[in-house]
């Protein structure tokens, strides 16, 4: 890999010639990011794809070539790719449905809008890899159709699909009016009874660690069974009975469901795997009441995540704040909290409170200020990154905190570039001060040199259009791959430089 010719291949400023001259001797980490370049135009597209052929397939997804750019025959993964978007021609489909290699037919299984002879023939494929592939995103009655097959991987694909039909998903549950599975793919393989070692040391072994077969294919119904369950297209009273059940992960596999009877979601809640009441404390359908048990939880990180329920009452959540650690995210609750509620958490007695409400980025200037000046650090470090926060104040809260918020200042849309400069000579320093605002679109060249010194920092400044051109230049032989790649990127990077690093055909 060239790092420097990788950063100029997805450098925005890289005049058309130059990428012609890129394309003409381009490698296959080359090849990436110039696929990825929006300026890429179909002419340089199907140059690309001809000379790095494993390029064609990004380019596909990149709305650079269409069905009348590929080959099928000589360009199957690109072909693929189109059919996949729905762009390709129906005849690939009958071609690849015939391909001797199997992650193609797999593939293009996946596929929507097949012709119906296609998906006829997939269905019947000899690999149960490839109809699996099939069912687990085909149609209604394809999927009822093969809920039936022999094969137990195929059913696993049927039970993971959203649109089997109810009763179908049901039948995969309980057994009736199917009949027993012949074949999985650990007894296609193994003889039985076997266990695949968790560690397999075996590097063409690709049984999932744990796959086990006594005759019964249970490792297979097992996952058969967690995709039916986690499946919101399985009828609840199906699935109600596992809350009882003895392995845990198929209890596990009903906690983001949203259709269980309270009674469930109670038992649930009461499960020993802190992991289950995790995940029921994040469910929205829960009731207030079990929100409020579940607070109490002796786990931290049951609580943490019902912090994330957006049904979780305001008070319940500002007790938990107290103790809990929230993030720089806004807590779904309080995305839509009202005006009102807004203004009592800014105005509380409680910090943890107050922090809440400066997430908000779309306070009223008043509540604004109001968190702007409050004593406790952690509710300012909350709201430093606000939009609307002028210099001024912006200049007190660091003058007020110092350290224990100049990073999320620096953070701030508005910081002007005197501020920013400033952030990076405050004493004492603060080392992740310099990471953001090497990423800052304000920031000066000034404060980018001071930014070159983190290390943390250097490849994130090192790719700063604000970088003066003769720096950048030095950059490109930095000992560190990352920051010359960066500054190879960086649209300030001279022109003339540019000439000379692009290679000749």
């Amino acid at each position: 890999m060239n790092p420097v010719l990788c950063g100029l291949a997805a450098n925005t400023a890289l005049p058309p010639e130059l990428v012609d001259r890129l394309v003409a001797t381009a490698d296959a980490d080359i090849a990436v990011e110039l696929a990825g370049r929006a300026d890429l135009s179909r002419a340089q597209a199907v140059a690309l794809a001809s000379r790095v052929e494993e390029s064609a397939v990004r380019l596909v997804y990149e709305g650079k070539l269409t069905a009348a750019d590929i080959d099928p025959m000589a360009q199957p993964d690109a072909a693929l790719a189109l059919l996949d978007e729905g762009a390709g021609d129906p005849e690939w489909a009958r071609l690849l449905a015939a391909d001797p290699v199997v992650e193609r037919r797999e593939r293009l299984a996946a596929c929507a809008g097949l012709p119906v002879d296609v998906v006829a023939a997939l269905a019947a494929d000899s690999d149960a890899r490839v109809v699996a592939g099939l069912a687990s995103r085909t149609t209604p009655e394809t999927a009822a159709a093969l809920a039936a097959h022999p094969h137990a991987e195929v059913r696993r694909a049927v039970a993971a699909n959203e649109a089997t039909p109810p009763t179908v998903l049901a039948a995969l549950i309980s057994g009736e009016g199917l009949p027993p599975a012949r074949w999985c793919l650990v007894c296609d393989r193994e003889e039985t009874p076997y266990a695949h070692d968790p560690h397999c040391p075996r590097p063409d072994c690709d049984l999932p660690p744990g796959a086990s077969c006594d005759g019964s294919h249970e490792s297979t119904v097992h996952d058969m069974l967690q995709a039916a369950l986690r499946n919101t297209a399985t009828p609840t009273e199906a699935v109600i009975g596992f809350a009882r059940h003895p392995s845990t992960l198929l209890r596990w596999a009903l906690t983001t469901r949203p259709d269980l009877p309270s009674e469930v979601y109670r038992r649930l809640a009461a499960d020993a795997t802190p992991g289950i009441r995790a995940d029921i404390a994040a469910n929205p359908a829960i009731a207030d009441d079990l929100i409020r048990v579940l607070a109490a939880d002796r786990e931290p990180f049951v609580r943490r995540a019902l912090t994330g329920n957006p049904r979780i009452p305001l008070d319940v959540l500002t007790d938990l704040a107290r103790t809990t650690r929230i993030g720089p995210t806004p807590l779904p609750r309080i995305a839509v909290a009202s005006d009102d509620e807004v203004r009592e958490l800014a105005r509380s007695p409680i910090p943890a409170a107050r922090m809440l409400a400066a997430l908000r980025r779309d306070l009223p200037a008043v509540i604004r200020d109001e968190l702007a000046t409050d004593p406790d650090a952690k509710v300012v470090k909350s709201i430093a990154p606000h939009p609307g926060l002028p210099e001024a104040q912006l200049r007190a809260v660091v003058d007020r905190h110092g350290t224990r918020v100049v990073a999320k200042v620096a953070t701030n849309p508005q910081a002007s570039p005197e501020l920013l400069t400033d952030l990076t000579r405050h004493e004492p320093s603060v080392r992740k001060v310099f990471r953001e605002v090497a990423r800052h679109r304000n920031a000066t060249a000034t404060a980018l040199l001071a930014c070159l010194a983190d290390w943390q920092a250097r490849s994130i400044a090192a790719g700063h259009p604000a970088l003066p051109p003769p720096v950048i230049t030095e950059l490109l032989a930095d000992a560190d791959r990352q920051v010359a790649e960066a500054a190879a990127a960086n649209p300030s990077l001279p022109l003339a430089v540019m000439c000379e690093l692009v290679p000749s055909p």
